[in-house]
């Protein structure tokens, strides 16, 4: 089965544990995840089967947004309600304007640090594993956008937010650095993705959705993203079945129409996707990811 699929994840399981439950249901064993989310983070996950597996390289820079709320008076080793307490509890909690007046700092182009209990590298090991044995997790900060981050409620300890964070960005280590300027410590208690890239919680089916489908008879492909919508930014064409040769060859191909574009989306059918193609001189283009 070759496709984008959209998923609204659950709370509780893995990026890893969702793209175990597709592989059952689907057949298909070349599934992969484009960005992941943390097993208590809900929301949008898509994932890429089959020979669409080889799009995922031109998805690795979309922007997220998230809701979720922080939790002031204490900070957490993993910075989320999943951890274990870090220092004392702070009795005496923010008001919601130092709460505004505070987050205002985390927006526009900044250094980031990432959590410990996080998968980036560490001399090629993930840093979570280093931190649940106990070893020191040395990261270093990495360059981050937070286009947009508003609190839109709060009560008591608890603050309700909206962000919009370009990738690689920890919503976790904006929990911790807030609670951390105010004085107060805190923590990630919920998240909820609702948009990834080009992606939206409209475009996303839940597993219960998918099991469904699945028992209807319908199956799995009825929910699968249409090709022609994906990557919006680069033009479709239909080619005929010599240009088509030509591609799957990985030769390069006139697209006399598409002489400003600098990679277009190859289709043989309404739905076939062919190929992506990179603009290499005039309206010649040069096959980079070929899926028929």
């Amino acid at each position: 089965m070759n496709g984008l699929l959209i998923i609204d994840k659950p709370a509780g399981m893995t990026s890893h544990d969702v793209v175990a439950v597709v592989r059952r249901m689907s057949g298909e064993r070349s599934i992969g995840h484009m960005g992941t989310l943390d097993p208590m983070a809900t929301g949008v996950l898509p994932l890429v089967l089959g020979k669409y597996t080889r799009l995922a390289k031109f998805f690795l820079n979309d922007r997220k947004v998230y809701t979720g709320v922080i939790r002031f008076g204490f900070a957490t080793d993993t910075y989320d309600a999943e951890g274990e307490r870090v220092g004392g509890v702070t009795e005496s909690l923010p008001s919601e304007a130092e709460i505004c007046s505070a987050a205002v700092f985390f927006c526009g182009e900044m250094e980031q640090m990432p959590p410990a209990f996080s998968a980036k590298k560490v001399d090629g090991v993930a840093a979570y594993k280093l931190a649940r044995k106990g070893k020191p997790v040395e990261l270093k900060p990495v360059p981050v956008t937070i286009f947009r981050f508003v609190i839109t409620d709060v009560r008591g300890a608890d603050a309700a937010f909206e962000v919009e964070i370009s990738s690689g960005g920890y919503v976790r280590s904006i929990a911790h650095d807030l609670g951390a300027r105010l004085g107060c410590g805190g923590h990630l208690a919920s998240l909820r993705r609702t948009v990834a890239g080009d992606f939206s919680l409209q475009d996303a089916v839940t597993l219960d959705e998918l099991a469904r489908l699945g028992e209807s008879g319908e199956g799995i492909g009825a929910r699968l993203y249409h090709p022609r919508r994906m990557l919006p930014g680069m033009p479709c064409v239909t080619v005929d079945e010599r240009t088509a040769g030509r591609v799957r060859n990985g030769m390069t191909v006139n697209l006399p129409e598409y002489s400003e574009a600098p990679m277009a989306k190859m289709f043989t059918a309404q739905r076939d996707l062919l190929a992506i193609g990179q603009r290499v001189a005039g309206t010649l283009f040069q096959p980079v990811a070929v899926l028929g």
